[in-house]
C-alpha cells in the first residue's frame, strides 16, 4: 500500500496513513527496543478503509538497530 496506494487485499484506494511522530500514545507506539519509551524504533502505519487490511512500515536504517534488541525473536 505505501508504494501502491492501493490495498492488495481489495482493491480499494481509500487508504489512510498515520505517522510516528515520536511522540509516545497507545496509538502511535513505536516497536520498543530498549528499556525506555526514549528507545523505541518508528513505525509508519497504513489501514485500508475498505476492508481493514493494515501494514506496518520500519525505515531501513532502523533494522539493524531491531536486530540487535534483545527483545527480538527471529523465526528463521
Amino acid at each position: 500500500m505505501r508504494q501502491t496506494k492501493q490495498c492488495p487485499k481489495c482493491g480499494s484506494r481509500d487508504i489512510l496513513y498515520f505517522a510516528n511522530d515520536g511522540f509516545m500514545d497507545s496509538s502511535s507506539k513505536g516497536i520498543a527496543v530498549g528499556l525506555t519509551v526514549f528507545s523505541n524504533v518508528n513505525v509508519e502505519r497504513y489501514i485500508c478503509c475498505g476492508c481493514g487490511y493494515t501494514e506496518q512500515w520500519v525505515a531501513k536504517q532502523d533494522i539493524e538497530e531491531l536486530r540487535r534488541s534483545r527483545k527480538a525473536m527471529p523465526i528463521g
